[in-house]
């Protein structure tokens, strides 16, 4: 062969098997596609899985992003409705007490008033002259304006002595018991407040003698009083017994008060008969005489 030829030829083999792998790699790229098709769709439902599930959680998230601001305007819509408040009475004229903040408008359930809280309050400072919260002959027991917790509030006791200085006494609580002398005493506790004086009150501390001599001439109000109950207790006792009695016997109550009422009928009229006859019976002499007259002056005509 010659050269020529030969080159041919090989340029027609390699061609040749150019196009058997072409060929080839044809069949088998369609078989592996074939083969590879439900890997891909699997991988292809997994991928929508998980866009899916992204979507998803994106949409829970959204929602918990969405329930506190519908709780938020919920609140804001709650605080919009107007409350009514209104205040209770103070427990105390003076110094510091504590009152009722009384709710009238937003109560739970089908409640028109409710206690919101308990809150302090405050009167007058000056409370005037107190009365110990135990006593005997011996000692006295004085205790300051305060509410609870007493431990927040700073106590100052002073002795009073006429036309001389107060004597500021070092017991700084609440309570202070002190024992009776020969001579009576004054006692004054201020209660303060962050430095503020809030209540101020003052006590007289009798002697012993005194003592006595006042509850000796003190009236036995309590032996008056236990006789004056007793009697209205039987008065009342005996009241309700009558108002039964007659309840019980009302028709023979009504035949005799109706009997009685008959019987004094028939006596007013026997009453009024007789002074009728009286009178008629009671005619005065001159009358009589007179009409005599008259009789003969017509008979003589």
């Amino acid at each position: 062969m010659s050269p020529g030829g030969a080159g041919c030829s090989a340029g027609l083999l390699m061609t040749a098997v150019w196009l058997l792998l072409a060929g080839l790699q044809s069949t088998y790229g369609i078989n592996i596609t074939a083969v590879q098709d439900p890997s891909l769709a699997n991988e292809g439902e997994g991928e929508d899985e998980g866009e899916n599930e992204v979507e998803e959680e994106a949409e829970n998230d959204s929602e918990a992003e969405n329930e506190p601001q519908a709780e938020a305007e919920e609140d804001v819509s709650n605080r919009t409705v107007v409350k009514e408040v209104e205040f209770g009475m103070c427990t105390v004229t003076c110094g510091v007490g504590i009152r009722e903040v009384i709710l009238t408008n937003g109560c739970p359930g089908s409640e028109s008033k409710c206690i919101v809280r308990v809150e302090e309050c405050r009167g007058p400072v000056d409370c005037g002259w107190g009365k110990p919260i135990s006593e005997s002959l011996e000692s006295v027991r004085l205790a300051c304006v305060h509410t609870s917790p007493a431990n927040r509030f700073k106590y100052i006791w002073r002795l009073l002595r006429p036309d001389q200085q107060a004597i500021i006494l070092a017991n700084d609580s609440a309570i202070l018991e002190v024992h009776r002398d020969t001579h009576p005493k004054a006692f004054e506790c201020e209660t303060l407040d962050n430095n503020e004086i809030v209540a101020s009150i003052k006590f007289t501390i009798y002697t012993t003698t005194e003592l006595q001599m006042k509850r000796s001439s003190r009236p036995d109000t309590d032996a008056v009083l236990v006789f004056v109950l007793t009697i209205g207790v039987i008065m009342c006792i005996f009241v309700i017994f009558l108002l039964m009695f007659i309840i019980i016997n009302w028709a023979a109550v009504k035949d005799f008060w109706g009997a009685k009422a008959s019987t004094t009928e028939m006596q007013s009229e026997l009453s009024s008969m007789r002074y009728k006859d009286s009178t008629c019976l009671d005619q005065s002499p001159t009358e009589i005489p007179g009409h005599e007259d008259d009789a003969l002056s017509e008979w003589n005509e």
